[in-house]
């Protein structure tokens, strides 16, 4: 299950990041309300975990951003106030839970645990389509106009960041924060081997790759590209 924690305190963002990966859950940590709104519309997540004030842009704005986009995951707001108003706030722009600071390990991770009970309900995220290719999470399995293709767990990732934005330029420092995680220690060219690899599972043979190499920049996925084909 992945989580995505956003939370500018750093030494309660690294301790709750601790806490959830001792407890098997695979954790995106950031410390802004800009680069959190831009992960939580750009990649999949089963939990979002959304501290209330932050810098740059607020955890409610987040939340509503997020619930306008149509991004249904659900979201555990964390906050210092405890007054009826800033929990009727939380709740009204869309949050699925309410955690007051400080608060005990043990009651984060039950409810954390309670909202992972609800992730299925959210249909709108149980699939992505782009061109040819379908994304299925329910079953971790992607096909290329319904044939299976065969892909590990990085090069599924990688393709989700693809098709999430597709016609997009990505640069090879946002697809190693995306998929590796901004703390992954990342040695060489993990990047440009995966791209390769993914290249050799979702292209068609004879035709001109899904993926196209933007020199000095990064990648470019154009899935309906195979019209010009």
């Amino acid at each position: 299950m992945r989580i995505l924690l956003v939370e500018d305190e750093a030494r309660l963002a690294s301790a709750l990041k601790q806490l959830l990966k001792e407890n098997q859950y695979a954790v995106d940590t950031v410390h802004d309300g800009d680069s959190g709104y831009d992960l939580a519309l750009t990649d999949s997540y089963d939990i979002v975990i959304l501290d209330i004030m932050l810098p740059k842009m607020s955890g409610i704005d987040i939340l509503r951003g997020m619930r306008e986009n149509g991004v249904q995951t659900p979201v555990l707001l964390l906050t210092a106030k405890d007054t009826v108003e800033d929990r009727v706030t939380g709740l009204d722009a869309g949050a699925d839970d309410y955690l007051v600071k400080p608060f005990d390990n043990k009651e984060l991770l039950a409810r954390v645990r309670a909202l992972s009970r609800r992730t299925g309900q959210f249909s709108g995220s149980d699939a992505i389509e782009a061109g040819p290719f379908r994304l299925d999470f329910s079953t971790r399995t992607v096909t290329r106009n319904g044939e299976a293709l065969a892909l590990t767990a990085k090069e599924f990732q990688l393709l989700e960041l693809f098709m999430r934005n597709q016609n997009k330029v990505l640069s090879k420092e946002i697809i190693l924060d995306r998929v590796w995680g901004p703390d992954a220690d990342v040695i060489g060219n993990a990047v440009e081997n995966y791209v390769h690899f993914l290249r050799k599972k979702i292209d068609e043979s004879g035709k001109p790759s899904y993926i196209a190499t933007v020199r000095g920049v990064g990648y470019l996925f154009q899935p309906d590209a195979s019209e010009a084909r």
